[in-house]
């Protein structure tokens, strides 16, 4: 059996096994029997102890069937094979792989066609005993969980306690996911700074990471001074935050406390869909039509303006975030309760001063939240800047010039048939580990003043 059909096997099982504990808990309680739980609690009881261990096994086994069969085959491998090392045992097993799944290939490889016919016994084997084993799981924890059902048996502690378990597991696999992130990013991040010096990186003001093809080349060395990056970024970010904020702000106050319900049901969800937009999309309208624009309009002031510029991306890029700000603080502004704005109301004040004294200040905590996502949301962006701003890493603060951002460079970085021992290609995990750092201080600096608005306003 495939793991697909195992997989809708256990479906198949979690329904039967709730009906099946359900019922006979109700048969119980029909007999004038006083059960400790309610009769859906002994049926989820079932349905969890019969198929929470095959999922395990299954789990276990897909994620060791892989490699205990590649340590079968090494050893049944000719000697010359094995002795070329692990690139060539590694073809070969690709090899034995591709003649066991396309029988018109067999019998062609006369040193691996013995091997390819091992592994397709083995692949048989192997799925009839992994139907076996988990259909003979299910069988054994659905009868065993369905004769412990008595009056006294706690079905409900005990269903509770294991979705207590699963709920913990799964925090625990996002907090594992995150540091296994930070560790790989970090990892190869000490191993550039073992190459480049930290001050170089983050105070240097030259970025040229070009490979040295001879000794004597110019800037064979490298350059790794991320300066330009940072600035880029913070500059693009900057423009954008300041076209997202102020609009989306003010859109979200006016849908909320303005707004007829007939043109708030209209223009949320028009307004919603600038978020539904693919990013490659705005980065061709800020290459083709903002971009020219925005230079047009500078060289009749006499300005010169880059092709390619840092204000093209960043009003696009805000363009793009206004949704998140807006939708968010619209929501945010929503939650805040009417009897507020009536007490504003009964003193005296207007709509206006109501909204700026008393519906700002207790929405706070969201807004700032939802700014802090917008914040993350455009320095995270890479098609735009890519398309709109160019890959030149120029240390400026003029936005008509062109410049680049950390995201574009470490995708630039790692383009292509790359040596993961080079300076260039571990400056990508250094810059990843610069924009983490700046992420969680962001997030900090979010928490830190939703704690202070929140304690006020509760």
């Amino acid at each position: 059996m495939t793991y697909s059909t195992l997989l809708i096997a256990v479906l198949i099982a979690l329904g039967g096994a709730y009906l099946l504990g359900r019922n006979r808990a109700r048969t119980l309680s029909s007999q004038g029997i006083k059960m400790h739980s309610l009769a859906t609690h002994y049926g989820a009881l079932v349905a969890l102890w019969t198929t929470l261990p095959p999922l395990l096994i299954l789990l276990l086994w897909a994620l060791l069937e892989p490699r205990v069969i590649d340590l079968i085959l090494t050893a049944q491998l000719p000697d010359s094979i094995r002795a070329g090392g692990e690139a060539e045992i590694r073809l070969a097993l690709s090899k034995v792989y591709n003649l066991a799944n396309d029988s018109d290939l067999m019998g062609q490889q006369g040193l691996l066609g013995p091997v390819a016919e091992h592994l397709q016994a083995l692949q048989a084997r192997v799925t009839l005993l992994r139907g076996g084993v988990i259909m003979s799981l299910l069988l054994l924890g659905g009868a065993l969980t369905w004769r412990r059902i008595q009056p006294d048996l706690r079905a409900r502690s005990e269903v509770e306690g294991i979705v207590r378990i699963l709920l913990f597991a799964s925090s625990a696999i996002a907090v594992l996911t995150t540091l296994g992130i930070l560790a790989s990013v970090l990892f190869e991040s000490i191993l550039f700074f073992q190459k480049v010096p930290v001050t170089e990186f983050l105070f240097g003001t030259s970025w040229s990471p070009q490979v040295a093809l001879r000794a004597d080349q110019s800037g064979s060395s490298g350059s790794f001074g991320a300066v330009p990056l940072f600035t880029g970024t913070l500059l693009i970010s900057a423009i954008a935050m300041a076209i997202a904020v102020p609009v989306g702000l003010m859109a979200a106050i006016y849908l909320s406390e303005y707004a007829t319900p007939r043109v708030r049901q209209l223009a949320k969800p028009a307004l919603e869909v600038l978020a539904g937009i693919p990013t490659v999309v705005y980065g061709f309208f800020a290459a083709l039509t903002v971009a020219p624009v925005i230079r047009g309009l500078g060289e009749s002031m006499g300005l010169e303006v880059s092709s390619e510029s840092a204000l093209a991306a960043g009003l696009v890029m805000g363009i793009m975030i206004i949704p998140f700000v807006s939708s968010l603080s619209d929501d945010v502004i929503n939650a805040v309760p009417q009897s507020l704005r009536d007490g504003s109301y009964g003193l005296g004040a207007t709509r206006s001063e109501t909204i700026r004294q008393v519906v700002i200040p207790a929405a706070l905590p969201g807004i700032v939240g939802a700014v802090m996502l917008a914040v993350s949301r455009a320095i995270g962006e890479t098609m735009i800047v890519a398309m709109a701003a160019g890959l030149a890493a120029n240390l400026t603060a003029n936005p008509l010039d062109s410049v680049t951002t950390v995201t574009v460079q470490i995708v630039t970085l790692l383009v292509g048939d790359q040596e993961f021992d080079s300076p260039k290609t571990l400056a990508a995990f250094a810059l990843g580990l610069v924009l983490f750092v700046v992420t969680l201080a962001l997030n900090y600096v979010a928490l830190k003043i939703v704690q202070k608005y929140r304690e006020q306003y509760d």
